[in-house]
């Protein structure tokens, strides 16, 4: 009878350098993940503490469906509403339906640009295009009916993104300006500069909706309002959350 015996084999040096380099490896990709994922974990959570959520009036969804139709007669099986198709530094795509609300009224005003400011954000002297279009050369005041200073509700978008790309101050500062608007709160001042007149807006909520809730840009006449609006989550695109502002006060330079 043959007898045998287990000889633990050495572990060499190439064996432990491989073996650290695996483990190495893993916790990286685990911490890049971390990383990636972590500011739209906690924007949900934040979200869902602290951010209201208010439903508006959606196009009917008899509408939505000839829509998606002729989308698909044009394009036949792409998908057209996936969001590798959709350019978001365009302010049309924010609310799909919005065209049909009403045409652009930006040929109504003399005034075609101004600029916005948010001290908490350290974001100064922003410009805003009135009845723009592209939202990585500025924000932009998107379908206009008045403008700040006036009584009704300027609605301006402004483009957002993953934190870590977060610039204002560089080449692309509009890609990523307002990025850290979710963390605005009652109180905090927007202030806007139109001819040499300087309006000063003050925070009073903020809360979310969905693309197709074209609601939320309806006019409101009692009072001058401002609406500072931007994706969310951070770097994503699912929703929108809209900072609500009321004008306080109107000085001249």
């Amino acid at each position: 009878m043959t007898l045998y015996r287990y000889i633990k084999k050495r572990v060499t040096f190439k064996h432990k350098l491989l073996a650290g380099l695996s483990y190495g490896l893993i916790i990286i990709g685990s911490l890049f993940l971390f990383w990636s994922f972590y500011p739209v974990i906690s924007y949900e959570i934040y979200s869902y503490l602290f951010i209201q959520k208010k439903i508006f009036s959606p196009l009917p969804s008899q509408t939505q469906a000839l829509s998606h139709i002729k989308a698909q007669s044009i394009i036949k099986n792409q998908n057209v509403f996936s969001t590798n198709l959709v350019n978001y530094t365009k302010a049309a795509a924010w609310f799909p339906s919005l065209e049909k609300r009403g045409n652009n009224n930006n040929n109504l005003f003399t005034t075609k640009e101004y600029t916005l400011s948010i001290p908490k954000l350290n974001i100064e002297f922003a410009r805003v295009i009135v009845g723009g279009e592209d939202l990585s050369e500025a924000m932009v005041q998107y379908q206009p009916k008045i403008l700040p200073g006036e009584y009704g509700v300027a609605s301006i978008f402004c483009h957002s993104t993953h934190p870590s790309l977060y610039n204002p101050n560089g080449k692309n500062r509009y890609k990523s300006i307002c990025t850290y608007l979710p963390t605005l709160g009652e109180g905090d001042l927007i202030l806007v500069n139109i001819n040499n007149i300087d309006y000063t807006y003050e925070v009073f909520g903020k809360f979310e909706v969905k693309p197709n809730e074209v609601g939320v840009l309806d006019q409101k006449l009692d009072d001058a309002y401002l609406n500072v609006i931007t994706c969310v989550p951070v770097g994503q695109t699912a929703r929108r959350l809209i900072v609500q502002a009321r004008l306080k006060n109107i000085g001249q330079e």
